[in-house]
C-alpha cells in the first residue's frame, strides 16, 4: 500500500506545482501587457521637442512668455548642415564619404535657398541640410564670398517647409539690447542662447583675407557649430549671421560676432544671380602690399590697365619696363571720391557702396604730383 502512495503523491505534487505555475504565468503576461501598454500610452501622451506658440501663463514671466514664442516662430527656419569629402581608395578605387564638417544656416526664402557662412561649406565636395522636424535634403552651392564669409545654398523641397526669417535693421542697433542666438554648437541641433550686443562696428578678417566691418559683438553663446545661424532681435528679425568667436580655448568665452544683416541683404541677392559679389570694378592689376611697402608708399600701385577697361578709357597708367630694361612706375591710387585708399581692403569696400556705371573721382599720384582723375566704374565679368 504504501508502494502505492508514494508515486500517487509525487503526481499529485507534480499537477498541483503545474497549475499553480501556469496561473503565475498569465498574471506575470498580464503585468507585462499592462507595462507595456502604459509604455504606449506616455509615449503617446509625450510632450513633443516643440510646442505650440504659448500665451500668457501664470508658470511664465511675460519675458520668458516672449522668448518661448521667438523661438517657436524662428526654430523651424533653422537648419543643421552637414558637409563630406569623397575619397577614392588607391588600391581598390572604391569612393568612399568621409564626414568634413558641420554648422548652420536659415530659409532665406521660399525658392529654397539656405544662407550659411562660407567657411561651414568651404572645401567640401558634399552638403546636407536638415531641418528641425530631422527631415534632410542634399544641398547644392549657389554662390559664395569668401570676402564677407557667406554663401548660399539651394534644396529641393515642398515650399511649406520653407519659413523665411524676415530681415531686420542693422543700421540702428544700441548696445544692450536683446539678442538671441539659434544653432547647432557641438551638433547639438535647435539651441537658442540670449545675450546682448555688448559692441557695435568691430572689424574681423574674413577667410578670403578682406575685413568685414561693422560687425556685431554679442555674449550670446556662440559655440563651434553655431556658425552660419542667425543672430535675432527680440522681434524674431534677422540682425546678422553668427560666424566667429573670440576664445583662447577656441570654445564659448562671451565674445562672439555676427555679419551686419545690411550686409547680407545686399550679398546674397548677387550671390543668387551672379554666384559672387557682383562688384563695380576700376579695370586695373594692383601691386602686393609687400611691393608697396619695400617701396615705403601708400596707395595701391597699377601694374596693369585692363585692355578696354574702365582705367584705360579714364587714363590711368600701367607700370611699364622700357626698352634699356628700367621700369617706370604707373598711377598709385590714394583715394576714391575723397575716401584714404592705403591698402586692398580698404579699396574693396569703397568699391562696395557703389554700383557698375556709377561715376567716381579716383585720387592718384603720378610721377610724384598728386592728381585727380574720372572714372566711370565697370562691372566684374
Amino acid at each position: 500500500m504504501k508502494n502505492i502512495l508514494k508515486p500517487t503523491f509525487w503526481i499529485l505534487l507534480l499537477l498541483v506545482g503545474f497549475f499553480i505555475g501556469t496561473s503565475w504565468q498569465n498574471r506575470q503576461g498580464d503585468t507585462d501587457n499592462e507595462i507595456e501598454n502604459s509604455q504606449k500610452v506616455l509615449v503617446k501622451n509625450a510632450v513633443p521637442a516643440t510646442s505650440q506658440t504659448v500665451d500668457s501663463d501664470d508658470r511664465f514671466t511675460d519675458q520668458e512668455v516672449a522668448t518661448i514664442n521667438l523661438f517657436e516662430r524662428a526654430a523651424p527656419s533653422v537648419v543643421f548642415i552637414n558637409t563630406s569629402n569623397m575619397r577614392r581608395d588607391y588600391w581598390s578605387r572604391n569612393v568612399s564619404e568621409i564626414p568634413r564638417g558641420s554648422g548652420s544656416g536659415f530659409v532665406w526664402d521660399k525658392k529654397g535657398h539656405i544662407i550659411t557662412n562660407y567657411h561651414v561649406i568651404q572645401g567640401a565636395d558634399k552638403a546636407t541640410v536638415t531641418f528641425a522636424d530631422q527631415s534632410t535634403y542634399p544641398a547644392t552651392l549657389v554662390g559664395a564670398a569668401p570676402e564677407k564669409d557667406l554663401a548660399v545654398l539651394l534644396i529641393d523641397t515642398d515650399n511649406s517647409k520653407l519659413q523665411p526669417i524676415p530681415v531686420g535693421d542693422s543700421d540702428h542697433l544700441r548696445v544692450g539690447q536683446s539678442v538671441f542666438a539659434i544653432g547647432n554648437p557641438f551638433g547639438l541641433d535647435q539651441t537658442l542662447t540670449t545675450g546682448i550686443i555688448s559692441a557695435l562696428g568691430r572689424e574681423i578678417e574674413s577667410v578670403g583675407k578682406v575685413p568685414i566691418r561693422d560687425v556685431i559683438q554679442t555674449d550670446a553663446a556662440i559655440n563651434p557649430g553655431n556658425s552660419g545661424g542667425p543672430l535675432l532681435d527680440s522681434k524674431g528679425k534677422l540682425i546678422g549671421v553668427n560666424t566667429a568667436i573670440f576664445s583662447p580655448s577656441g570654445a564659448y568665452a562671451g565674445v562672439g560676432f555676427s555679419i551686419p544683416s545690411h550686409v547680407v541683404d545686399w550679398v546674397i541677392p548677387d550671390l543668387i544671380k551672379y554666384g559672387k559679389i557682383n562688384r563695380p570694378t576700376l579695370g586695373v592689376e594692383f601691386a602686393s602690399q609687400q611691393v608697396m611697402r619695400r617701396m615705403g608708399m601708400e596707395g595701391m600701385l597699377i601694374l596693369e590697365v585692363l585692355r578696354g577697361g574702365a582705367a584705360e578709357k579714364s587714363g590711368l597708367q600701367p607700370t611699364r619696363r622700357m626698352r634699356n630694361g628700367s621700369i617706370v612706375l604707373g598711377d598709385v591710387i590714394t583715394s576714391i571720391n575723397g575716401e584714404k585708399v592705403t591698402n586692398r581692403g580698404e579699396l574693396i569696400l569703397i568699391l562696395e557702396k557703389y554700383k557698375s556705371g556709377d561715376q567716381v573721382t579716383v585720387g592718384i599720384i603720378r610721377d610724384y604730383e598728386p592728381e585727380e582723375v574720372e572714372l566711370t566704374l565697370d562691372s566684374i565679368q
